[in-house]
């Protein structure tokens, strides 16, 4: 019993997780009284849509989702089959519909498709918002009364927001003195409702020094992760100051800042031996990975306790069309790891454009954002700048 799916569009357009979708579905059969039936999911692009639409209801358009009760086809076919009591019907989407969809209402690919599935499989239950206005009022609160529940069932609050203070060492050391502090700024973005501080203790110290982490070792009264590359001295020091996590990040001592993830898939060895180490210790470790699955896989296979995708890639996409596809990427590997039981993090880039629409990801328990903060900063103050983006993702832990 339960939900059979079906792939049937260009899976090289969009990176679909059936084990996602198959786990919304068996939940909403659940909600409704129906988790004892089947039903069967056919997921296709518009062409075949529109092919179906047309065929069957007579309608030569797109659609983005059509339901097949089983009894209603008996009825319209005047035939008989012999069909088990248990099955529902079909539900089928189109793919490419419901993906531009997603961009317009500034939603996952795979959220909006729990909503056509939610949508059809009411219409299996005997809803019709077509009958009369007061039926689609009632289906519609019906879908929006579910989809709520589905997400409180999903996640209980928003993603963490946690500040990264290493541009405010930066400018400290621009000059050589000891203003403005880090172990300052990092106690203002507690007090303005901040979840974590990250650092980040490079090589070759060139913003965060071996005192700040000692000092906010000391003074943090939230969460301390430590970001660091997988060097040995590095690593005994966080095997010392013992901080709350560590993410482990690539370094260039030439880069500006963090240029993208780490190859995880091609240094399993070292990076498994670090963590390793950092477990014995109690340290619970996250890798900092581009969106891919091959680096999903592999953080999951040595042992990490988080990964952190990089939004890089996406904050700076130019066009609407690369930025949703990057977007795509993230949304996906989110999931991914939230199906291995990896706990998903995300950062890099993001500001106060960018942010709400992976904040609004379900899979994503914190986010790490710096620049954008303190350059918020100069004008509006940091606890302020803090606030300010506190909300932007506390409202979009609402948006559906």
């Amino acid at each position: 019993m339960g939900a059979h799916f079906t792939l049937n569009h260009d899976s090289s357009a969009f990176r679909i997780n059936e084990k996602l979708l198959q786990r919304r579905i068996v939940w909403l059969m659940r909600q409704n009284n129906v988790a004892d039936h089947n039903v069967s999911i056919l997921l296709v692009d518009d062409e075949e849509i529109s092919w179906l639409n047309s065929h069957y209801r007579n309608k030569h358009c797109s659609t983005n989702v059509l339901s097949f009760p089983f009894a209603q086809e008996n009825e319209q076919y005047n035939f008989t089959l012999s069909i088990p009591e248990k099955e529902l019907g079909d539900i089928i989407i189109s793919v490419q519909t419901a993906a531009r969809e997603a961009r317009k209402l500034d939603v996952s690919l795979h959220d909006r498709l729990t909503w056509l599935l939610t949508h059809g499989l009411l219409h299996l239950l005997g809803h019709d918002h077509e009958r009369s206005d007061k039926e689609a009022l009632t289906m519609w609160e019906l879908e929006k009364t579910l989809i709520s529940q589905l997400k409180h069932s999903r996640s209980s609050q928003m993603p963490h927001l946690a500040i990264n203070v290493d541009h405010v060492a930066t400018v400290r050391n621009a000059r050589g003195i000891a203003e403005p502090d880090p172990v300052a700024a990092a106690a203002i973005c507690e007090l303005a409702g901040a979840a974590g501080i990250v650092i980040h203790l490079r090589e070759d110290r060139r913003h965060i020094k071996d005192r700040d982490v000692r000092l906010l070792r000391e003074t943090i009264k939230t969460r301390m992760n430590l970001e660091m590359g997988a060097n040995k001295e590095i690593i005994e020091i966080a095997l010392d100051i013992k901080p709350d996590m560590v993410t482990l990040v690539p370094e260039k001592r030439k880069e500006l800042t963090t240029e993208g993830g780490l190859n995880v898939a091609g240094q399993k060895k070292k990076l498994a031996k670090t963590i390793k180490r950092m477990d014995k210790a109690g340290i619970p470790v996250s890798l900092f990975i581009d969106p891919e699955e091959r680096q999903v896989k592999a953080s999951h296979a040595i042992g990490a306790t988080y990964v952190e995708l990089h939004t890089g890639r996406y904050c700076d996409a130019i066009g609407e069309t690369e930025r949703e596809k990057e977007y795509q990427l993230i949304a996906s590997a989110a999931e991914e790891a939230y199906q291995m039981g990896l706990k998903v993090n995300a950062g890099h880039g993001l500001d106060y454009q960018t942010t709400q629409r992976i904040a609004a990801l379900d899979t994503i328990e914190e986010l790490s954002i710096g620049h954008a903060i303190i350059a918020r900063a100069v004008f509006v103050g940091l606890d302020q700048a803090v606030r300010e983006m506190k909300k932007i993702v506390r409202d979009a832990s609402m948006i559906y």
